[in-house]
């Protein structure tokens, strides 16, 4: 059958699995002010991406655009050293050294045994939020770093885990946790999956010194979402666990195609998906 468009990753049946592709563009303002980790991030939210999909990564490929050789060696150097981190290798990509502004794109392949999507959370199931809260704002901007200063072998490892959910059938739904922020992301997933979710904000892992508004917003270098059903939470919680990230179950999934948020008693209303698309990738009913 056909793998819905609007997914973290486009996934084609190929023999017992998937070939995975995702690509990534970003704003001129953020490679510009910071090239080095512009370059580090194309590689990181591609191969984050490939995880949420419950896949590996294979080989990435570029498009990087700059004034001159200076103007492209910091993003050069960031994508090398995240690819040697992620053990991801750059196979190819296109090059213009003769224009003003610095832009940066980056594809990925990699392959899945067994699909995480957006599109399988069902009703009852617990939203589980997943983070690595052992790292500190890129300023000035909202990324979440627990990436560039961790070791290697545990970054590999800690993506790891996302495939074997898979595999092991402990989950069929999740989505990687993306600038539109958990409740933004929690939405899209739900949106995909023709369900509503109550999000239970006390819930939500946070970093202790991190104003909550601030942290809602923020893109972290490791953060899921997973719709996981009640026989399976306490081994998906502790899988996590084990490796001292941050996961909890945050809400549930209902019918009711609201996105509601949860607090001291009171339950409101941010996104009614009946009403209005947030992405356009609602499943269509025949």
């Amino acid at each position: 059958g056909a793998i819905a468009v609007g997914d973290d990753c486009a996934a084609i049946p190929d023999g017992d699995g998937y070939l995975l592709f995702a690509m990534e563009g970003f704003i001129e303002e953020f490679v510009a002010s910071d090239p080095w980790f512009a370059g580090w991030c194309g590689v990181m939210v591609n191969v984050s991406d490939i995880a949420a999909m419950g896949g590996r990564p294979l080989a990435t490929v570029n498009a990087v655009w700059a004034d001159g050789e200076d103007a492209v060696r910091p993003m050069l150097e960031g994508l090398r050293q995240a690819g040697a981190v992620f053990d991801v290798p750059m196979v190819g990509g296109h090059s213009n050294l003769q224009t003003k502004n610095s832009q940066l794109a980056l594809a990925i392949l990699g392959r899945a045994k067994k699909l995480l999507t957006s599109f399988d959370a069902m009703p009852g199931d617990h939203l589980v939020a997943a983070v690595d809260l052992r790292g500190r704002y890129r300023e000035p901007y909202p990324n979440w770093d627990a990436a560039t200063s961790a070791p290697a072998e545990r970054l590999r490892g800690d993506l790891e885990l996302l495939p074997a959910i898979a595999e092991a059938g402990l989950a069929k739904a999740a989505k990687d946790i993306s600038q539109a922020g958990i409740i933004g992301t929690a939405t899209m997933l739900a949106e995909c999956s023709g369900v509503g979710v109550v999000i239970d904000l006390d819930a939500i892992p946070a970093p202790a010194d991190v104003p909550f508004e601030r942290w809602l917003q923020s893109f972290p270098s490791f953060g899921y979402l997973l719709a996981v059903n009640a026989a399976n939470l306490d081994e998906v919680l502790g899988r996590f666990h084990e490796r001292d990230i941050a996961a909890e179950a945050i809400g549930t999934f209902t019918q009711d195609p609201r996105v509601r948020i949860a607090r001291d008693g009171a339950c409101e209303t941010v996104w009614d998906l009946a009403d209005r698309p947030l992405i356009g990738c609602a499943p269509v009913s025949e």
